[in-house]
């Protein structure tokens, strides 16, 4: 048997916990079954955005007619080649990972499947491994509903999306979540003819007027509360039988079929029945305050303990295992700040915080400030009609409770009002700062200036 100091099973978020500390002298081995880098890098976060920002440049033309500015015709996009460039970038930026490891003398890679024995045995190749520190990092995978004759078919996942042949002429998209909305509307921009259907609502998570916003200005059409009742496939289109709320079928068919209908954790096939690692109903492994599982020494973090599905909050948590196991003199639980999100879609949604709903149900009392990108200056430049920013402010302390952006940099935009509650900023301080104008972030400003209105009404200040 091989022993380590640490081993990482998963060389997503898990890397984390690989270089840092072999730089203090700690034996390291990963595993890692599939590409190097996780699904952010390989089958996520980066390849979509590297697929969706062209997209996005290709709306320029389509929105610029309000100006008046218009081109001699409509821009074409080399889908394949794009297609290609993402693809080469993310390979080589996978294939990089193992090189630097192999420099490391104190970093052993593996490239094979690793599943455990026992509590602190994993097998790999033939192999036997243990180590005092174990961390568990394999993430999740497309989950695929068990819809009458959807298995038979050559369908699409967000793997599959993000490295077409060609662009399809036609798409349907099952799931109304981030990823299928993010895809959705930049095959759409491409020029895919794209249908959604949802087993519920859209984005069911969002801030309830952010949602109303996103549905009025989605770039495709989306079946809300549909039940699909089978899928086919004839050998070059999909068929997909659904009934509508009020129980009418009705037939839709496309050349493509995107799956995009949520996650489940790969934790199945890990060997856990050979240990005391405890998993929740939906397969998540279990940890306390310290990301440890029910197992002294082994621990797991990242999408797999299924509390926050970013390659951000995997990371923070990464820095919090390093930084409380191998550097602090005393160990501490993690505390999370403010986990922030953001959806890629068009338009784009940031948030931060609770949302309006929440509030209302926790009978948190609050004042909200709303105001439209129209409503300054530099959405009178872009004639933006779309978008708002939406800030929710504790009554007593003032403080941010929630803030929702939808709109244009959404992204960028929250980052101000994140800060602003990571450091437990009261509405003054956030309005007593110089805002450059014209710029964007004036729009939170007067949201906020919005929320001051609101006080001064009912407390006179």
């Amino acid at each position: 048997m091989k022993e380590y100091d640490i081993i990482v099973i998963g060389a997503g978020g898990g890397t984390k916990l690989v270089t840092p500390p072999s730089q203090i002298g700690k034996k390291v081995a990963v595993f890692e079954k599939e590409s190097p880098g996780g699904t952010c890098l390989n089958r996520g976060c980066i390849p979509s955005k590297m697929l969706i920002y062209p997209s996005e440049i290709l709306r320029f033309p389509q929105e610029s007619e309000k100006f008046p500015i218009r081109f001699p015709s409509l821009p074409e996009a080399d889908f394949s080649t794009i297609v290609k460039r993402v693809s080469d970038t993310v390979d080589a930026d996978s294939a990089s990972i193992p090189v630097a490891y192999d420099k490391n003398p104190n970093i052993d890679y593996y490239p094979y499947f690793a599943r455990f024995l026992s509590d602190k045995v994993i097998e790999a190749n033939g192999e036997t491994f243990t180590a005092k520190h174990i961390f568990i990092t394999v993430g999740t995978r497309p989950l695929v509903p068990e819809i009458p004759g959807l298995k038979e078919t050559p369908f699409w996942t967000s793997r599959e999306a993000l490295r077409p042949d060609s662009l399809p002429q036609s798409m349907i998209v099952l799931g109304a979540g981030f990823i299928s909305l993010e895809l959705g509307a930049a095959y759409a921009a491409y020029g895919c003819k794209v249908t959604g259907f949802a087993r519920k609502d859209v984005m069911k998570d969002l801030d309830g007027e952010v949602k109303e916003e996103l549905k009025s200005n989605l770039p495709f059409p989306i079946h809300t509360h549909s039940a699909i009742q089978n899928v086919t496939f004839d050998g070059k289109n999909f068929s997909v039988t659904a009934k509508d709320k009020e129980g009418n079928s009705f037939v839709t068919t496309a050349e493509k079929l995107l799956v995009a209908t949520g996650i489940i954790p790969n934790t199945d096939d890990l060997g856990l029945e050979n240990t005391k690692v405890k998993i929740n109903e939906k397969g998540f492994i279990e940890v306390n305050d310290f990301l440890e599982t029910s197992v002294s020494g082994v621990f797991a973090f990242g999408d797999v303990i299924g509390r926050h599905f970013f390659r951000h909050s995997a990371n923070f948590e990464g820095e919090y295992l390093f930084q409380n196991l191998f550097l602090s003199e005393t160990s501490s639980p993690i505390h999370y700040p403010p986990m922030p999100s953001a959806v890629f879609t068009h338009p784009q949604i940031a948030s931060v915080g609770s949302t309006e709903e929440e509030l209302i149900r926790k009978q948190i009392h609050y004042y909200k400030g709303v105001n439209r990108y129209s409503s300054s200056a530099m959405g009178m430049a872009r004639m933006s009609t779309t978008g708002f920013v939406k800030v929710l402010i504790d009554k007593q302390k003032e403080t941010i409770l929630g803030a929702h952006i939808i709109g244009d940099e959404a992204s960028n935009m929250i980052h101000h009002l994140v800060l602003g509650m990571n450091l437990n900023a009261n509405l003054d301080q956030l309005l007593n700062m110089i805002y450059i104008h014209p710029a964007l972030p004036e729009i939170t400003r007067n949201a906020l200036r919005k929320v001051k209105e609101e006080r001064k009404k009912e407390k006179g200040f």
